[in-house]
């Protein structure tokens, strides 16, 4: 089956009814927006993709099932300081692969950072580990924004100055 209509995989399935819930149509139609994009979408995009092929679904409901995924572990819920959260499907198109945010105070502009070098990650390793260790706490993940001025905005700020 390709990533078309109703692209559904197994692990979502077992994950839902691991937790005890159905595969309502509003739940598939909510993975499956976040299953297609790359980019990181709050509740109201989720909520106007998911009208066009379903009217019947209300915002509510998108709020209610975006709240319920993130505490069962489905998908990330973000905030980049622009006042509207933002979710990202675990193990969807971005999300096979862990990766931190650049996120630029001035546009909103939100980059992927996966390209880590060997001192970034034992620096998170040991981060982890040390702060497992002192404060008996088991680490499941971790989530990292960076924030400043994307290479745009900077060369606009610059050319004010001058």
């Amino acid at each position: 089956m390709n990533k078309g209509e109703n692209f559904h995989p197994v692990w979502w399935r077992n994950h839902l009814r691991g937790y005890g819930y159905r595969i309502t149509i509003a739940r598939q139609a909510i993975l499956d927006v976040l299953s297609k994009t790359e980019d990181h979408l709050s509740a109201e995009d989720i909520f106007f993709a998911v009208y066009k092929k379903h009217p019947n679904i209300g915002l509510t409901t998108v709020y209610r099932t975006l709240e319920l995924f993130v505490q069962m572990g489905l998908i990330y819920k973000f905030d980049f300081g622009d006042g509207r959260s933002r979710y990202e499907l675990m193990g969807g198109p971005k999300g096979k692969e862990h990766h931190h945010h650049l996120v630029c105070t001035e546009c909103g502009r939100v980059v992927d950072y996966t390209d880590f070098i060997d001192d970034e990650l034992e620096l998170l390793r040991r981060t982890e580990k040390e702060l497992s260790k002192k404060y008996n706490f088991e680490i499941k993940g971790h989530l990292i924004q960076f924030y400043g001025l994307c290479e745009s905005c900077r060369k606009k700020k610059e050319k004010i100055i001058e």
